[in-house]
């Protein structure tokens, strides 16, 4: 076919263009003309873009191109023409056409160069001990799936267009009963925030005026990433000090803070809870200061030898903004989070999100939300809280057992244990911890660089994530780096 019959795409084409458009894959070409010419007309561009896109390597052997049909609606150009060059290429050699298999690359085009090789991944620690890390063999698969699957089914049609930035309705009402019921929330679900975990939360939190205005006072031990959070978003962190009661809410009248990050359910990482006293004490100078009080409900499902502390939000909803996820709960890889908000930073933060951020996949908003409704959500919790005492309680009796010199402290709650250690011997503890392979964390990389209470060593031991046929070999890797008896 001459390339005079290369034409728009009209009349009498606007029937079968239609019905192409719908068949087919996607394939990107370039069809610019060789040095401005239209040489060979459309035809002789499109075989020279397809014989461009064969040598360099993008299409590589084997790979199907769209029926001719469907590639000359989706390029606005005749049919012949586009039979034409796939002609010509198969004629070449470039590609092959078989009845029932199509026109593909063929075999015989030269592949691209071999890339460089890339570098050399990290080596993997022999035992993962690292704090915050959840057992990921326990994802509830088989729950989950269904919960997708029922979630899918009755989803509306709404569902899959660009939503309401705070989150599906249907989370945001699941997530406002059973933070009620199992945490102590008193919330609504037009003042809950979908985000995609604690982190986001703090990110959306550290754009509002209010906070901007003044620095943010934080515990003295915490997450240095929460840390960065608000530090990349210009604000200055002040420390309060830690103790056997918490954090001590003491300094902040005298502080000029804005707002307060704490962690009153298991304090991060020390793993003690925030005192009644303090409790009504950080509450009492919100109300006081005009201030605000961030909580990170860090571990607040996974409490073993104490009865269940609520959320200090309960104490007062307008002063304190509850941060929540599914990170240790579920899996960190579902990006799933919330806040309950005061109602008049509501706005505030949906403006600070955008109304075309939603962040969080909607079909595992509407997954979790099946799954706190149906049960299996707190089924699931009530099963990890078994596993996790388990294991909290084989690390107790080993260092009890091989290190009976070592205080662990910290375990009443949680995914991890906090190892006291004799003065000056952390830094040789994670010395020797990094030389066998052994991951876990120093008590001092949670320090506040400008903390000036007096910093006692430690390590940060997590004990959810090794699989079960591996913890004992981990607990007594971990007892071959702790420091020897004074004695």
């Amino acid at each position: 076919m001459t390339d005079e019959r290369v034409n728009s795409v009209d009349g009498a084409d606007a029937g079968w263009a239609e019905a192409a458009a719908a068949l087919g894959r996607d394939l990107h070409l370039e069809l610019t003309a060789d040095g401005g010419s239209t040489r060979g007309g459309k035809r002789a561009v499109l075989a020279r873009a397809l014989r461009d896109a064969v040598s360099s390597g993008r299409l590589p052997p084997g790979t199907r191109l769209p029926p001719y049909r469907s590639l000359a609606a989706d390029l606005g150009m005749a049919r012949n023409a586009v039979a034409d060059a796939y002609a010509e290429l198969v004629a070449e050699g470039w590609l092959t056409a078989r009845q029932g298999s199509g026109t593909r690359v063929a075999e015989r085009a030269a592949p691209p160069p071999a890339p460089d090789p890339p570098p050399a991944p990290a080596p993997r620690p022999a035992y993962d001990l690292r704090q915050g890390v959840p057992h990921t063999g326990s994802f509830p698969r088989t729950g989950w799936l269904a919960a997708s699957r029922r979630a899918l089914t009755a989803a509306p049609n709404d569902a899959f267009g660009p939503g309401d930035p705070r989150g599906r309705i249907e989370l945001r009402r699941a997530l406002a009963g059973y933070l009620a019921r199992a945490r102590g929330v008193r919330t609504s679900p037009e003042r809950i925030v979908v985000t995609s975990g604690v982190a986001g939360a703090l990110r959306l939190l550290a754009t509002v005026p209010q906070v901007r205005s003044a620095p943010v006072a934080v515990e003295e031990y915490g997450l240095p990433h929460h840390r960065r959070i608000l530090t990349a978003a210009g604000l200055t962190t002040l420390p309060l000090p830690v103790d056997a009661r918490g954090a001590d809410p003491t300094g902040l009248a005298t502080s000029g803070a804005a707002a307060v990050l704490l962690t009153p359910a298991h304090q991060f990482p020390t793993g003690v809870a925030l005192h009644p006293d303090r409790r009504a004490a950080a509450v009492g100078w919100a109300r006081e200061a005009g201030g605000l009080v961030f909580e990170d409900d860090y571990d607040g499902e996974f409490r073993y030898d104490r009865q269940p502390v609520g959320a200090v939000q309960g104490l007062d909803p307008e002063r304190v903004a509850y941060l929540g996820s599914a990170s240790k709960s579920l899996s960190p890889a579902l990006r799933l989070g919330w806040m309950a908000l005061p109602a008049h930073l509501v706005d505030v933060v949906v403006a600070a999100k955008g109304e075309r951020e939603p962040t969080v996949s909607v079909l595992e908003q509407l997954t979790l939300a099946d799954f706190i409704e149906s049960g299996g959500y707190d089924r699931h919790l009530r099963g990890m809280r078994q596993r996790y005492r388990r294991r909290r309680d084989q690390l107790a009796s080993v260092l009890a057992e091989l290190a009976p010199h070592i205080e662990v402290t910290g375990i009443a709650a949680g995914l991890h244990a906090v190892l006291r250690l004799p003065p000056g011997t952390e830094a040789a503890a994670a010395r020797a911890a990094a030389f066998q392979c052994l991951a876990l964390d120093p008590l001092a990389d949670f320090r506040h660089p400008s903390a000036t209470s007096p910093a006692p060593d430690g390590l940060v031991v997590g004990y959810a994530a090794p699989p079960d046929p591996a913890f004992p070999s981990a607990l007594t890797a971990l007892t071959d780096i702790l420091p020897p008896p004074p004695w």
